[in-house]
């Protein structure tokens, strides 16, 4: 399943006291400083909202931002104790995790333990009350788009599952990994400096909803998980590698890959883990960055360029690209690719050279032939005249006939010597 690009916009929301405008669709991570904390309710982009400071001091709100075509991430800092008034568009989900120590926040009056999140569904105002020196991730999804990705990748229906609670509990454990995950998509997102290509949006839409579901954030699947025997797995996991290679000008995404395999993420990740070790994501990455190497190697004989074959592998952010494979690889592409260069040029040196020994050697053996030639007996120079006859005539008849004739002028010849001998 591919997050399908819809013809409305992420949000459009009421208007009201600070509602920000719904998020345009440059698709980039955006970075935004305030001085003022009504300034910060404004720069949240989708959201109606009031902010009141509560402590002294000068105010200051730093927000990373990205909207995509069916989400919002953000990262949101204040300096000081606010009292917000918070709603978020109708038919959406906002899920908020503070990074702060357990009761540093409230929601509605309710305490945001150290180990849990915030949710609330959208349409509906509710109250956060938050320190001083505040950081929280924010993540709002669109109802239809979260409840097609749970049918058809999860597995789970959510007409019922959602959480009926303001606050949820995931554990210390998982929180810490989701909070390192969604600063990760963004960093990621902001190196590219670029508006994302519709792939790469689908790719980081798909990862933060599998993040939510593995952090516990929204229900799994209650049914006990159906797991196929060895073969299958190998054979899942094939044909995953199968159907990436066959699409490599594209990222194909982990819900492509259920929906082309009919299996769920949780059974895909299983197959990988079990037979790779490693995340379905993870491996295949790497398979189109290996892919990209390969071809780096032998762009000197194409005249390929670094761009050239990111592109063919899907990658459309070369900073992006190179970041990933100096990792994996140690190297940045521009240096394999001039390595390759390097090695090519070095082989065509060595081939000239040595042609040209060769036509050298060839040379000069001829000129021994030719002399060794003009030495030997005359039979055998007359032999070595029948083969010569046979190349030049091009006819074994007619170079025959014309041995024969050779020969009966010798034995006139001799003839004549001898008649002049006796007189």
């Amino acid at each position: 399943m591919t997050i399908e690009t819809l013809s409305d916009s992420f949000a459009s929301l009421a208007t009201g006291v600070h509602s920000s405008p719904a998020p345009q669709a440059g698709f980039r991570v955006q970075t935004c400083v305030a001085h003022d904390a009504d300034e910060q309710a404004r720069n949240l982009h989708g959201w109606h909202q009031t902010y009141d400071q509560l402590t002294s001091g000068s105010f200051v709100g730093g927000l990373t931002e990205l909207c995509l075509d069916h989400m919002q991430v953000f990262v949101e800092t204040t300096s000081h104790t606010l009292r917000q008034t918070c709603e978020v568009q109708k038919d959406a989900y906002w899920f908020g995790i503070p990074t702060c120590q357990a009761g540093s926040g409230r929601i509605d009056t309710q305490m945001i333990s150290g180990d849990a999140l915030a949710f609330r569904p959208g349409g509906i105002e509710f109250e956060l009350l938050t320190s001083s020196g505040y950081e929280i991730f924010g993540v709002v999804v669109k109802g239809d788009v979260l409840r097609r990705y749970a049918a058809e990748v999860e597995h789970v229906g959510l007409a019922e599952a959602l959480p009926d609670r303001e606050v949820v509990s995931i554990g210390m454990d998982r929180k810490q990994r989701l909070c390192a995950s969604l600063r990760e998509f963004l960093e990621r997102s902001a190196a590219s400096g670029a508006p994302l290509s519709p792939s790469a949006r689908d790719d980081l839409q798909a990862a933060v909803l599998s993040s939510l579901f593995d952090a516990g954030a929204l229900p799994a699947s209650s049914e006990q998980i159906a797991i196929p025997v060895r073969a299958r797995r190998q054979s899942i996991v094939s044909e995953a590698r199968d159907y990436v290679l066959a699409h490599r000008d594209r990222a194909v995404g982990v819900p492509e890959l259920c929906e082309r395999l009919h299996v769920s993420r949780r059974t895909l990740q299983y197959c990988f883990q079990d037979v790779l070790g490693m995340a379905p994501a993870h491996y295949v990455r790497a398979l189109r960055l290996n892919g990209a190497r390969r071809d780096l190697c032998n762009a000197s004989r194409d005249s390929r360029s670094v761009q050239d074959v990111a592109a063919a592998w899907g990658f459309w952010h070369l900073s992006q690209f190179a970041a990933d494979y100096r990792k994996l690889f140690g190297m940045r592409p521009s240096d394999t690719l001039k390595a390759a260069i390097g090695a090519h040029a070095a082989t065509n040196s060595r081939s000239f050279a040595h042609e040209a020994a060769f036509n050298e050697r060839r040379v000069g053996l001829r000129r021994v032939l030719g002399a060794s030639f003009a030495q030997q007996p005359q039979a055998v120079r007359d032999n070595q005249q029948v083969r010569t006859d046979v190349g030049e005539h091009g006819h074994p008849h007619r170079a025959e006939t014309h041995h024969r004739q050779h020969q009966k002028d010798a034995l006139d010849a001799e003839r004549e010597r001898n008649v002049l001998h006796e007189h």
